[in-house]
C-alpha cells in the first residue's frame, strides 16, 4: 500500500517549487481580469475628460490656478513628469489633452495595447501632474494604475489586437506596427531634449521602445529560437507580477481606509456617513440625500458596514465565496456613493479596480452577454454592419474559454509588430 500511494503524492519542495515557476512563467495569469481593468480605467479617464472639457482650461491649462511659470517651479521640487510644462502654449495643451482623450480611447478598445498603455500614462501623468490639487482618490487610483497597465499584456482577449490577431493569417506583414514604432521613437526624441523632471518616465518609455524592437527583431527571424522563448518568459513574468501588484494596491487602498476609520471618533459613533449627506458640495440629490440621513438606524449601520467590509475584504481573499460576496457589496457601495454623493469618476476607479479580483467565469459569462447584445444591436441598426461570422479562434478572442487568441497550437505567439 505504501508503494501504490508514493506515486500519489505532490511533489515535494524543489518539485512544487518548479511547478510554480512553471506557471508564472508559461503564460500570462488572469486575461480576463487585466481586460476589464485596462477597459474600466481608459473609459473612466476618457469620461473624466469629456466631462470636463468644457473646464479644461481651468483645471489642467493656461487659466488654472497654478501658472506655467509656478508649475515648472513646483515639478522642479518632486520631480514630476508631465507634458504640459514643455511649453505654455496654449494650442500644445490642446494636443495633450485631446492625445490623452484619444489614447485612452485607443486602449479602451484595445488597439495596439502596448503602446497605447504607454500613451495612456503619459496622458494621465501630464495632466495630473500638472495641477495636483484638483483631483480626488479616483485620480489617485487612476495615476497609479496607468502606470501598472504598462507591463500588463492586457489586450490578449476583448480587445481589437486580439481580433486581429485571430483573424491574420501567420506570417503575413505589418505595415502599421513599424511606422507606429517610428513615429514614438521620433516623439521620445523629441521629449527626451525638452523634458526637464520625470527622468525616469522617459527611461522606463525608452526601455520599452527598444524591448518591443528587440522582441519584433526576435520574432521576426527566430520564431522558435531560444531568445524567442526567453522573452516571452520575462513577458509571462512582468505580467504576472504586474497583477500581483494591483491586487496588492487595491487590498492595501481598503485596508488602510478601514483602519484609518476605526481611528475616528465620528465612525466609531457611527455618525460619519451623516455629515457628507449634508454638505451642498455632496448632494447632487437633496430629496435623496436628506431622506436617507432622516434614517439614524440606516446611517448608522451603513457607517459600521462601510468599516467592516474595507477592513475584512484583503482577508476574504482565502476564501472564494466570502470574497465574491464583499466584493459584489464594494461594487453596490460605490455605485451608490457615484449617485448619493455626486463622486462618479471616483466610484468607476474604484469599481475597475475591484474588477481585478472578479471570478473568470462571471468575465466570460459577461462576455457572452455583450457579444449577443451587439449582435442584436448591429441587426437592428442599418448603418453598422452586419457581425460576421467568426471563426473557432476569434470567438474565443472575444468571449469564449479555453485558449486566447494570440496563442497558437505550438505554443509560439504571433506578435508580428514592433508596437503590438
Amino acid at each position: 500500500m505504501a508503494e501504490g500511494n508514493r506515486g500519489a503524492r505532490p511533489p515535494a519542495g524543489p518539485g512544487r517549487a518548479a511547478e510554480l515557476l512553471q506557471r508564472i512563467t508559461a503564460a500570462p495569469l488572469g486575461p480576463y481580469q487585466s481586460a476589464v481593468i485596462r477597459i474600466g480605467f481608459s473609459a473612466t479617464w476618457l469620461l473624466f475628460l469629456l466631462w470636463e472639457l468644457p473646464n479644461r482650461h481651468e483645471m489642467y491649462g493656461p487659466d488654472g490656478p497654478w501658472s506655467w511659470s509656478i508649475g515648472r517651479e513646483f515639478t522642479r521640487g518632486n520631480d514630476a513628469f508631465t507634458a504640459l510644462l514643455w511649453s505654455s502654449s496654449t494650442v500644445w495643451f490642446e494636443i495633450v489633452y485631446f492625445g490623452a482623450m484619444l489614447s485612452a480611447l485607443l486602449l479602451c478598445l484595445g488597439w495596439r495595447t502596448r503602446t497605447m498603455s504607454a500613451v495612456f500614462m503619459v496622458g494621465v501623468l501630464s495632466l495630473q501632474n500638472r495641477s495636483i490639487f484638483v483631483g480626488d482618490g479616483g485620480d489617485n487610483v487612476i495615476h497609479i494604475m496607468a502606470i501598472y497597465l504598462l507591463v500588463t499584456r492586457c489586450g490578449r482577449v476583448w480587445s481589437l489586437d486580439a481580433r486581429r490577431e485571430a483573424r491574420t493569417e501567420p506570417g503575413a506583414p505589418d505595415r502599421v506596427g513599424p511606422v507606429l514604432w517610428v513615429v514614438t521613437g521620433t516623439a521620445l526624441l523629441f521629449a527626451t531634449l525638452l523634458n526637464h523632471t520625470g527622468l525616469p518616465v522617459l527611461v522606463a518609455l525608452w526601455v520599452m521602445w527598444l524591448v518591443l524592437a528587440l522582441w519584433w527583431l526576435v520574432n521576426h527571424y527566430g520564431p522558435r529560437s531560444q531568445g524567442r522563448i526567453l522573452l516571452d518568459t520575462v513577458a509571462n513574468l512582468a505580467h504576472n507580477a504586474g497583477l500581483v501588484v494591483i491586487m496588492a494596491e487595491v487590498c492595501l487602498i481598503y485596508a488602510t481606509a478601514g483602519w484609518y476609520k476605526v481611528q475616528g471618533s465620528r465612525w466609531q459613533d457611527g455618525t460619519a456617513l451623516y455629515y457628507p449627506l449634508k454638505l451642498d458640495y455632496f448632494t447632487p440629490f437633496p430629496t435623496l440625500s436628506d431622506l436617507l440621513a432622516s434614517h439614524g438606524v440606516m446611517v448608522m449601520a451603513l457607517t459600521y458596514g462601510t468599516v467592516i467590509v474595507q477592513v475584512a475584504f484583503p482577508f476574504t481573499l482565502f476564501n472564494r465565496r466570502v470574497k465574491n460576496v464583499l466584493l459584489a457589496v464594494m461594487m453596490l457601495e460605490h455605485a451608490a456613493i457615484a449617485v448619493i454623493l455626486g463622486l462618479p469618476f471616483f466610484s468607476l476607479a474604484m469599481i475597475a479596480a475591484d474588477a481585478v479580483f472578479l471570478p473568470t467565469a462571471f468575465l466570460l459569462w459577461l462576455g457572452v452577454r455583450a457579444g449577443r447584445g451587439r449582435d442584436r444591436l448591429c441587426a437592428r441598426l442599418p448603418f453598422l454592419p452586419a457581425p460576421s461570422a467568426p471563426t473557432a479562434s476569434a470567438a474565443v478572442g472575444e468571449a469564449g474559454p479555453g485558449a486566447v487568441p494570440e496563442q497558437r497550437r505550438d505554443g509560439l505567439e504571433q506578435p508580428r509588430t514592433l508596437v503590438g
